[in-house]
This record gives C-alpha cells, structure tokens and sequence, in this order.
C-alpha cells in the first residue's frame, strides 16, 4: 500500500530562531478582550492534526473490516498506517497484537499487547490481549499475571477467567513433568539399540 500525499509550498517560518536582522517585528494578534486570537498558522495546523485523526480512524476501521474477513494481512497493514499517524492509540496496538496472534507472529503480538497496556494500562482487554500473548510466547506464568491484572480492573472478565484457567493447567502440566524427573534440558525419550541394556 501506498499512500501519496498533496504537496504545497507552504514556508514555514524559522520561529525557533529569534532577532534575525531581517526578522519583522510582530505583533500579536488579540481579539477585544485581550486573549489569544489563533493565527492563520496555527489554524492550518490545527486542520493536518485532524485530517492525520480522521485518515488514522479511516485506516482503523477499514483494518477491523479487513480483520473480520480474515484477511489478517491487509488489516495489519491498514493498523501500522493507522499507528504511523496515531503512535499513542492503544486500541491500533491492541487489535495488532490479536492479528499478530492470529498470523502466528507470536513475539510481534507481545511487543505489541505490551504497548497497549503501557498506553492504557486501565484496560482489561489490553492485558487479556497480552496474557494470550505471552501463553502463545510459552510464558504461562506471566500471562496468569497479566489475566490476573485483567481481573482486578474488570473483575467479572470472561476471557480473562477461561484464560487464567488454560495457564494454570499449564503451570501445573509443566510441575508435574519436572517431578516426573523430566527437566528441561533432558529428551522426552531416548532412542537406543534393542541390544544394548
């Protein structure tokens, strides 16, 4: 995807150096009552900030719809040009963290929940997001600590509670191979001779 953008001549003045020899004495413009009157400058501003907001909604919807289809790539793609324009945005890290998780980009999807909650560490579905993440990435432990954190922000959590449940079970598989005498570094099984004991 591609996008273009328009160009224009528009110079920008050097605001950031001041008493310029050739710099024109200004002065401020102030409605009757003596406040702030926003300047033909800043008024342009002002609009690209909210031609960048409704262009990154734009692509935030269109990448739901994408995602809703199954078409997980393409609603990547709109998501990441959603979050050029909107790099703040939690739900844009969120929702790439779920199609992340669905294309199987397991350490992608986590670097990604990991941000949504650090942007809005009050939302439950960011760390459901996450814990999914993190129980995909191997990390049982951590995902029942971000389920947990889930629960005490919203506590009657659906997902979070079936989730927290699947990391337990692994926790508990995991502690009955390590007592089983199985530890990480060892085979599960051991291919030999039939002559040898």
């Amino acid at each position: 995807m591609k996008v273009a953008w328009k160009k224009k001549n528009n110079k920008r003045p050097l605001t950031s150096v001041s008493h310029l020899p050739f710099e024109e004495e200004e002065e401020e413009d102030t409605t009757d009552e003596g406040r702030y009157k926003p300047t033909e400058e800043s008024a342009t501003a002002a609009s690209h900030v909210d031609d960048a907001v409704q262009l990154a909604q734009s692509f935030e919807a269109q990448g739901i719809k994408l995602a809703e289809v199954g078409k997980y790539h393409e609603a990547l793609g709109k998501w990441e040009a959603a979050i050029t324009l909107m790099p703040e945005r939690a739900t844009l890290h969120e929702q790439k963290a779920q199609v992340l998780l669905e294309i199987g980009e397991t350490w992608k999807s986590l670097t990604a929940a990991t941000r949504a909650t650090q942007l809005e560490p009050s939302w439950a579905e960011a760390w459901v997001t996450l814990g999914r993440a993190q129980l995909n990435f191997g990390e049982p432990d951590s995902a029942i600590e971000s389920f947990d954190t889930a629960l005490a922000i919203k506590a009657d959590c659906v997902e979070a509670k079936e989730d927290r449940q699947t990391a337990l079970r692994l926790v508990k598989k995991r502690k009955q191979l390590h007592s089983a005498g199985l530890h990480v570094s060892e085979n599960r099984y051991v291919v030999t001779d039939k002559a040898e004991p």
